[in-house]
């Protein structure tokens, strides 16, 4: 039985392909284009090539063509991250770099390493909500940058107005969309404003037009520039009450959607994880344990275990892993925080780890590392989380 390995250096347009044999030896380099006959093509040439092929790949995501094709056709693919490629790099001839070069040196670490992760077919529901979730943070990041900009055209025009607005809530985002200057304001009246804002069913409408009148009171000077600054700030308010509604769309088909699959209910059991956050875990471990065989890789993976990094002398120099899951890392920091304020075992740990000279920052990882080991023994046993252990009875 021959034996072969692939490597791809995976692009947007294109992709590039180098087999080699078990010295090392190229059998063959082809660049080929992201289309299915064309990838389907170098498939049938390279099982031509060998009995037994091993492929590697940079890309790890289940949604590229690439990998699907690779999966629906059985072939074993191994994941070679793109920072490992750069690293090994150094130790192969040559100092420039093409894609034929990364592409050997992926064929060759599939060759001879033996801790690269395999890539298995991607559950629907998994990718969906990877899909949903990648897509919630896209808006975000725009609505975080609407405010932000919304903000400093208010700052610079209408400062006690931007002070007076709370403007992450969808309410104080109304007035804006009618009113952007102190003169505006002032022409309109407290009575009509709160009349104004009551129409358009505004939440707290009285105090939030008082709280309007009192900016415009306090500004009577009217800046230069004031009027392309308004319609920007009426754009802007617009857009931002735009993706407050897409957010919540898109939160309650992730919620839908995750309720559906089969650890919805372990996951959601955790303090601190609702359907956001579970959602967001499932879309970077698919809720497979079995890709994590103990919970000291579950941690790894997530970055919430410390990476030794002793030398000579020097020993326990403990510091953050460089590979992790950012996303994974988030969802056991954002729900350790979440925890210490409803649950009471949560709040007993970080209590003692800061008696213990901790600052704020290592007792929440601190935490978020024991509930990582937590909530993999649940879904390793298939069971919800109890704030008190069953008691065994005596026999």
């Amino acid at each position: 039985m021959t034996a072969i390995w692939a490597g791809i250096d995976a692009g947007k347009t294109h992709h590039h392909c180098v087999v080699v044999n078990g010295t090392g030896k190229r059998l063959l380099s082809r660049r080929v284009a992201n289309d299915e006959p064309e990838l389907l093509r170098l498939l049938a040439d390279v099982l031509a090539l060998g009995d037994d092929v091993t492929w590697g790949i940079d890309l790890a995501d289940g949604g590229a063509l690439l990998i699907d094709l690779l999966l629906n056709h059985g072939q074993h693919t191994l994941y070679s991250p793109g920072m490992a490629v750069n690293r090994a790099s150094e130790g192969y001839r040559g100092e420039g770099r093409t894609d034929a070069k990364d592409a050997a040196i992926i064929a060759d670490q599939a060759r001879i390493r033996r801790d690269l992760q395999p890539l298995r077919p991607g559950d629907e529901l998994v990718t969906e909500l990877k899909i949903l979730t990648v897509h919630r943070r896209d808006l975000t990041d725009d609505r975080t940058r609407a405010i932000n900009g919304l903000r400093s055209h208010l700052t610079g025009s209408f400062p006690a107005l931007e002070r007076a607005l709370d403007l992450t809530n969808a309410g104080p985002l109304v007035p804006l969309t009618g009113h952007q200057t102190p003169a505006a304001v002032r022409r309109t009246g407290v009575r009509r404003l709160e009349t104004w804002l009551r129409n358009r069913k505004v939440r707290g409408a009285a105090p939030l037009a008082q709280a309007a009148m009192e900016a415009a009171e306090s500004q009577h000077t009217s800046v230069t520039g004031e009027k392309p600054t308004a319609r920007l700030v009426h754009t802007l308010a617009r857009e931002v009450m735009r993706l407050n509604e897409q957010v919540a769309e898109i939160d309650k088909l992730i919620e839908a959607r995750f309720r559906e699959h089969k650890h919805a209910m372990v996951i959601a059991s955790m303090p601190g994880i609702g359907p956001l956050l579970g959602a967001e875990f499932l879309a970077a471990t698919g809720g497979n344990m079995t890709a994590f065989a103990t919970p000291d890789r579950l941690a790894g993976f997530a970055g919430v275990a410390p990476a030794p990094r002793d030398s000579g002398k020097i020993s326990g120099n403990l510091h953050r892993p460089k590979r992790y899951s950012r996303g994974l890392q988030r969802v056991f920091y954002t729900s350790a925080l979440i925890s210490i304020r409803y649950c009471d075992e949560s709040r007993r740990f970080y209590d003692r780890k800061r008696a213990e000279g901790k600052r704020h920052t290592q007792a929440v990882l601190a935490l978020a590392r024991r509930r990582v080991n937590v909530l993999w023994a649940l879904l390793r046993d298939g069971r919800c989380y109890e704030s008190i252990p069953p008691v065994t009875a005596a026999t």
